[in-house]
């Protein structure tokens, strides 16, 4: 009989050990760039669109203001990025990649490749996998409509 409160049967567990895992083999990849994981993630989605608000760089990475401002501090201090309120929106502050911003995805280039190859999964597994960590993650985010009714009772 499986204990359903065993540890390792635990999805948050299993979640939270590889996602420590996988911030860990980013470290050293990262650490010639001066950035830590999550900088390097706040980089990714500005490579992909230099310029977006602060909202909507945190909707994208799903970060609150509290943890995507000191974030974006320590980026700006690097000299990465600038951040600029929008003259016709005060509340708006657009993000801008600085010249060594952009320059520096160039460095990062290898860094998927690297962390795939240290993951043993196949291409085709990876993709499967992102797949699967998405749907999860979108699923967690919707509320469920009712939080007492149990797989069982399904």
């Amino acid at each position: 009989m499986n204990d359903v409160l065993a540890l390792d049967e635990q999805l948050c567990f299993a979640l939270y050990s590889a996602s420590r895992a996988t911030t860990a083999a980013y470290r050293p990849l990262l650490e010639p760039m001066g950035l830590t994981y999550p900088q390097y993630v706040v980089m990714l989605a500005l490579w992909e669109h230099d310029g977006a608000s602060v909202r909507e760089l945190g909707d994208r990475l799903a970060l609150d203001s509290g943890t995507l401002s000191p974030l974006l501090k320590r980026i700006e201090s690097l000299g990465l990025i600038t951040r600029r309120r929008d003259s016709a929106d005060e509340r708006r502050v657009g993000i801008q990649l600085t010249d060594a911003g952009r320059a520096l995805r160039e460095q990062a280039l290898p860094v998927p490749e690297c962390i795939a190859r240290q993951s043993g999964l196949t291409a085709e597994e990876g993709a499967q996998f992102v797949r699967l960590l998405r749907r999860v993650a979108t699923s967690l985010r919707t509320p469920d409509p009712d939080p007492d009714t149990t797989e069982e009772s399904r």
